[in-house]
């Protein structure tokens, strides 16, 4: 799976999940995210905005 801000790969433990985050958009999409960018932008919107 790869990140939609950077387009690295995002990292997955053992059992498939994420080490980041996904977040849902107006129209209910999920979008994954890395934790890098994550931390990057602190706010759901500042995600949105760079997706």
């Amino acid at each position: 799976m790869k990140c939609e801000i950077c387009k690295k790969k995002i990292e997955e433990t053992f059992l498939k999940k994420v080490l980041g985050t996904y977040v849902k958009d107006e129209k209910g999409k999920k979008h994954a995210v890395c934790f890098e960018c994550q931390k990057k932008f602190s706010n759901k919107e500042e995600l949105l905005k760079h997706i």
